[in-house]
């Protein structure tokens, strides 16, 4: 699991919460609970929110360096707690500081890696030794993205992304991931989705095959998000950053979730460091990570 590096100080537990990043998305289906069935690869990558979860006697409470977060029951970290203690019968709190690094509504479930990193951060300070299987039936409770942030790594999540299948890692690569400074509702690209006619779909079984076979640039070329024309059509600005990736040398660039983050794999350092500076100039939100 993601979560084995978390440092137990006292009565407080300190975890790195991850970034995910899409290597491919596909859409299946309308299921009847609302829900859609979608088949897809996910991939941690290195930049990180710090959590820092200490025990207390009772109640629990929420603090983040953004001020428009939200430091209630509404954020999804505060849930995950509400679960672990509904979940385990256990009377007792915590005090939660969230240290945000990761864009927010970005396509790269920062929210969905806080709650994970919550859930495995009680786990331990309580010491309830809760299985893998237990930790993601608590994560599932939570949201689609939160049992995969539990597991990490390079991943086939199938169903609602609740069901889970590891995959040979990425090959080292460098990673740049640049969000432009607009909002994307999630629920809206879903139901522009619903009616989309789609003309590619990723092809799942050659990206797995180009992870097996350690070949980067198959990956690469393997990139596929079939939220991807349906967001740029909204907001042409994503279309842009995916472009200009490519003309900077990226092998391969795509949007990770429903965007509006996009990121590219570039060959080599230098390269991908010569984008990211031309990008840096432009927006806020520019990252050269990579695969963990």
């Amino acid at each position: 699991m993601i979560f084995d590096d978390i440092v137990i100080t006292g009565s407080r537990a300190m975890a790195h919460s991850y970034a995910k990043i899409n290597l491919t998305l596909d859409v299946l289906s309308k299921r009847p609970d609302g829900y859609h069935n979608v088949e897809m690869i996910m991939q941690t990558v290195s930049l990180y929110d710090l959590i820092l979860v200490d025990k207390t006697e009772k109640n629990i409470s929420i603090s983040t360096n953004l001020k428009y977060l939200p430091v209630n029951e509404k954020n999804i970290a505060y849930k995950a707690a509400l679960e672990f203690f509904k979940y385990t019968c256990i009377t007792g709190g915590c005090k939660i500081m969230i240290h945000k690094n990761i864009p927010v509504a970005a396509g790269l479930a920062g929210g969905s890696g806080n709650a994970a990193a919550v859930l495995c951060s009680l786990d331990k300070l309580y010491n309830t030794n809760l299985s893998s299987d237990e930790l993601m039936d608590i994560a599932s409770k939570l949201g689609a993205d939160v049992p995969y942030c539990i597991m990490g790594g390079t991943s086939l999540a199938t169903g609602i992304g609740e069901i889970l299948t590891p995959l040979p890692s990425i090959p080292k690569c460098n990673i740049l991931m640049v969000k432009p400074p607009i909002s994307v509702s999630t629920a809206a690209i879903y139901e522009a989705i619903d009616t989309a006619e789609i003309d590619k779909r990723p092809n799942t079984n050659a990206m797995i095959d180009a992870l097996a076979q350690k070949d980067l640039k198959s990956v690469a070329q393997n990139l596929s998000n079939v939220m991807g024309n349906v967001t740029e059509t909204m907001h042409p600005i994503v279309k842009g950053i995916r472009r200009k990736m490519l003309m900077n040398g990226a092998l391969g660039a795509v949007m990770s979730g429903s965007g509006p983050t996009v990121f590219g794999i570039f060959p080599d350092y230098e390269t991908a460091k010569k984008s990211h500076d031309s990008f840096y100039y432009q927006f806020k939100e520019v990252y050269l990570v990579s695969a963990i």
